[in-house]
């Protein structure tokens, strides 16, 4: 952890209300990911930022292989120990026996909510996408949805698409990925190292 002098002097060049700890983990079969764990300025844990989930999260569905390492009742525990922190909708592959699983609702279509005044309109992305889309009457919303596992960052005249892209089964050669928003700024991250490759703001 680092020393409170240190954060202190970060303090000074950061957004102390955005802060995250960064950690590399490996193993000798997976691999490395890169994981952020939110902190306070004190640097202890920040449990109150929530984490936004687009949907098929313990099954990929029959049509993709098995990941290395597959495990979903392990990452059941790891989300269900921080279920009052995860928003979540239905994707195409999660079922009823998901919700059993889970301490957290998962079978929701959608969910509307505004981030830092951005009306954000949250869904998997196999009803609703660019080729179908949901009213949306403010050209400030954030079309946010998974489903194709390819990152996106499209502006349209009517509404903006994104799409974080995929941390384990990336398609059309983007990279494992996910999205991070910070204040009023969204990046996208490789997994293995945290690096940005795409931003943008709300």
């Amino acid at each position: 952890m680092p020393a409170q002098d240190s954060i202190d002097a970060m303090n000074t060049q950061m957004d102390v209300a955005s802060l995250y700890r960064e950690e590399v983990v490996t193993d000798r079969k997976v691999g490395t990911i890169h994981v952020l764990t939110p902190i306070l300025d004190s640097g202890e844990r920040d449990t109150n930022r929530p984490l936004l989930f687009l949907g098929d999260i313990l099954y990929h569905g029959p049509r993709n292989d098995l990941p290395e390492a597959y495990a979903p009742k392990e990452v059941a525990a790891l989300l269900n120990a921080m279920a009052d922190k995860i928003l979540c909708v239905r994707g195409n592959c999660e079922a009823e026996v998901d919700q059993m699983m889970l301490d957290f609702p998962c079978l929701a279509d959608y969910a509307y909510l505004y981030i830092e005044g951005t009306p954000v309109y949250m869904t998997h992305g196999h009803h609703f996408n660019d080729q179908n889309l949901p009213k949306i009457a403010n050209p400030r919303t954030i079309l946010l949805h998974g489903h194709t596992h390819v990152p996106v960052n499209l502006h349209h005249d009517t509404h903006r698409t994104m799409n974080p892209g995929s941390t384990t089964i990336p398609k059309q050669e983007s990279p494992r990925s996910y999205m991070l928003i910070n204040g009023t700024h969204i990046y996208w991250k490789h997994l293995e190292d945290g690096t940005i490759y795409m931003e943008d703001v709300l």
